[in-house]
């Protein structure tokens, strides 16, 4: 069936046509001799270049906001880039850990293995794997996805519908795999740390070939680690290897195929409530777990891909590729549900049962991109299409005892009898296909003004059912349009301004289990962009607003359950301001700095999402000693403003019936580093994290009855050697 809102559609297809009508009469209008756009590369480059190769802060070209390699001030949206560097430096060796160090982005762990993201107030729910873009099935991350396969990890924020589908206004995730090198690379990392951490990643990278047009690549680790929560442990394994060819001398083969597993004891499903009866705040030790003794939960994460690369005539390039990927979990979890009596501590219900997941996804992307000229001037093109489908099946097998007191969580030792999980069972199986074309220009419509716009047209259809309910909906031809336009104050500045409109299909429920409507909206974005020290250190000024109608809204829960039912919510404001420096100040100085401000309003001007700060701050650095060759001493502090979550009401002692509000006060955590090049070859990096020792709940995201959360981690310290060749 076609669920397609009119009015909104008609609104955006006549935006598109006179976007599309418009700017080639401006291009036209010029009569300026013919002008190349700066620092667009259209010769036939295999890649560009790495970061791990250049040791810097900074990166090179982007691709996330759309297939053109774009630089810095090139991109009218802001973008931050993790490098190698940066993640070598302190140890970020997790995406939480990367995420968690990205202007603007909130981490929301709510359970030790199921990670949620946010940016400008909204979940991320758009990611790609070497630009390209990924359905996403769910709106979290299961398990710990590894950094040993990754150069870069790019972020561009606001939305991002012209390469990544839908237009979500929160940010677009790139993770940029590590590719092959002609010369012979290896490297060697063993680490040491708190909780008895052990880990070890070799990398070896180099002509397989004796003409070197036959390149190779092989990353490998290993890790083990217990925690500071009772009882938890994760192993890990990660395997890449990716092979190039160059066919010819104008066409590149690429293969690629990288295997983790996760595997998880005694994880926390749920995590410690956050309040008593009568409504005061519960503060448990750090280490406190809801987990049993048996409970175990196990990811594994499949991911195959291939690419052919061909250089055309006039500077033109082609690029498909067909990438699969493929999620497994099993698990059999234990939750503790109820909420705690202030005086006996007891109240908690038992929720056992098993869950097993599969995910399977399918992406085909092709598209080419070059110059043409037009009103005598160089413009350059983007025309593509892709198609995706994901396959969904999970079950949950329910196990007897559900609803069994359990005793107080400052006695619990997580030793609870393991059940039959034999008391009932329901899943999903169901099938998203999305089908889409898109196209871009990048417009040179005078010598220090250039515009981009785009327009992508999306299929989405669903089929099957979920827990009984069915999941069909169909959406035909939306499009999303987008424009952009930049000015080059001189040689160092330029600002910038964006436009993209929002089409979000959403999975959420009313009071009747139907789905809610997609959510539709716009998004604008102002920038001032400067490049300083001859290109060492980049800037961003970014003011950004977000109007969106029909976000869901929880209301409730359906009657017996722990599941939450939504209504669709007009009106909802985000604006704010975004600031970013980062870059290599001096020859032994590199630092990247972040802020965050963010209002979020529902219609009636009131703050909504009070659990996503309104003030984010990241600082990091390095800096090499002068006089002792080798060592390098850096720190890093991340805060964020308080945070708080309305919980219900009270329902015991002389609060009962006023309104619990879950509050995490403002807090800073600091990281420092020392790193030391013993000997040729050899390095030892230290890293000390959480040196205050300071105690903060890691969420808030999680409201009402299912309002639980947990802490994060106590000082800790970690030694890693390694061996590069």
């Amino acid at each position: 069936m076609s669920r397609i809102p009119q009015p909104a559609f008609r609104r955006k297809a006549l935006f598109s046509a006179i976007v599309c009508a418009t700017l080639p009469a401006v291009v036209a209008a010029q009569d300026s001799e013919p002008t190349a756009l700066e620092a667009i590369s259209v010769t036939a480059e295999r890649s560009q270049a790495s970061s791990e190769s250049t040791g810097s802060y900074t990166s090179g070209a982007t691709t996330t906001s759309m297939k053109m390699e774009l630089g810095h001030r090139e991109t009218p949206q802001a973008v931050t880039v993790v490098t190698r560097q940066q993640m070598d430096d302190f140890a970020q060796n997790d995406i939480n850990d990367v995420l968690e160090g990205t202007t603007g982005v909130t981490v929301e762990s709510v359970e030790t293995d199921r990670t949620y993201y946010t940016s400008r107030g909204f979940d991320i729910n758009n990611f790609q794997y070497d630009g390209v873009g990924l359905p996403a099935v769910y709106d979290n991350v299961q398990g710990e996805l590894d950094t040993a396969f990754f150069d870069r990890v790019e972020v561009v924020r606001g939305a991002n519908g012209l390469m990544s589908g839908t237009g979500n206004p929160s940010a677009t995730v790139n993770f940029i795999r590590k590719r092959p090198t002609a010369d012979t690379n290896a490297s060697v990392a063993v680490t040491g740390g708190s909780w008895d951490k052990k880990r070890i990643v070799g990398d070896l990278s180099g002509s397989v070939s004796e003409s070197g047009a036959v390149r190779g690549r092989v990353v490998a680790g290993y890790e083990d680690k217990d925690s500071y929560l009772d009882r938890y442990s994760n192993e890990k394994q990660m395997f890449y290897g990716v092979l190039e060819a160059d066919l010819t001398d104008t066409t590149l083969l690429t293969l690629g195929h990288s295997t983790q597993t996760s595997d998880t004891d005694s994880p926390l499903w749920g995590a410690l409530p956050l309040f008593y009866t009568d409504g005061t705040a519960t503060d448990y030790a750090r280490s406190t777990s809801t987990a049993s003794d048996w409970s175990y939960w196990d990811n594994t994460q499949h991911n195959s891909f291939v690419e052919l690369q061909q250089e055309l005539a006039g500077g033109w390039r082609a690029k498909g590729t067909v990438f699969r990927l493929e999620n497994d979990s099993e698990s059999e979890l234990f939750y503790q549900y109820g909420t705690p009596d202030a005086e006996t501590e007891e109240g908690l219900l038992a929720y056992p049962s098993q869950y097993d997941l599969n995910v399977e996804q399918w992406v085909v992307d092709t598209y080419a991109t070059g110059p043409f000229n037009l009103g005598n001037r160089t413009h350059e093109l983007v025309l593509g299409a892709s198609w995706s489908r994901s396959e969904t099946v999970d079950e949950s097998r329910y196990g007897q005892g559900i609803g069994n007191p359990l005793p107080p969580l400052n006695e619990w030792d997580g030793n609870y009898p393991r059940p039959a999980f034999d008391n009932g069972v329901a899943g999903s199986d169901w099938t998203d296909r999305e089908t889409a074309t898109y196209a871009a220009g990048r417009w040179s419509l005078t010598d220090s003004l250039t515009a981009i716009t785009g327009l992508r047209l999306t299929w989405l259809d669903s089929k099957g059912e979920s827990y009984g309910l069915t999941k069909e909906t169909s959406y035909d031809a939306v499009d999303t349009p987008y424009a952009g336009l930049i000015y080059d104050l001189n040689d160092d500045h330029s600002v910038y301004a964006s436009y993209t409109e929002i089409f979000t299909p959403q999975t959420e429920l009313d009071v009747n289990r139907d789905r809610l409507d997609p959510i539709d909206g716009v998004n604008y974005e102002l920038g001032l962009k400067s490049e300083f020290l001859q290109d060492r250190v980049n800037t961003t000024v970014a003011l950004f607003q977000t109007e969106q109608q029909n976000v869901a809204e929880a209301v409730g829960t359906f009657p017996g359950t722990q599941d939450a039912f939504y209504r669709g919510v007009d009106g909802v404001e985000s604006q704010g301001v975004e600031l970013e420096f980062v870059g290599d100040v001096t020859d032994r100085i590199q630092l990247f700095a972040g802020y965050t401000y963010v209002d979020i309003e529902d219609s009636d001007g009131n703050s909504a999402k009070s659990f996503v700060p309104e003030h984010l701050a990241q600082l990091r650095g390095t800096w090499k000693v002068p006089g002792i060759e080798g060592l390098k001493l850096g720190s890093k502090v991340r805060w964020q403003s308080s945070i708080s979550q309305e919980q219900g009401v009270a329902t015991a002692g002389p609060n009962a019936g006023a309104t619990i509000v879950t509050e995490q006060d403002s807090y800073a955590v600091l990281d420092l580093m020392a790193s030391y090049d013993f000997a040729r070859d050899w390095n030892a990096t230290l890293n000390v994290n959480n040196v205050t020792d300071e105690k903060y709940i890691e969420s808030l995201k999680k409201f009402g009855t299912s309002a639980q959360g947990f802490y994060g981690e106590p000082a800790n310290a970690s030694l890693t050697v390694s061996w590069v060749y």
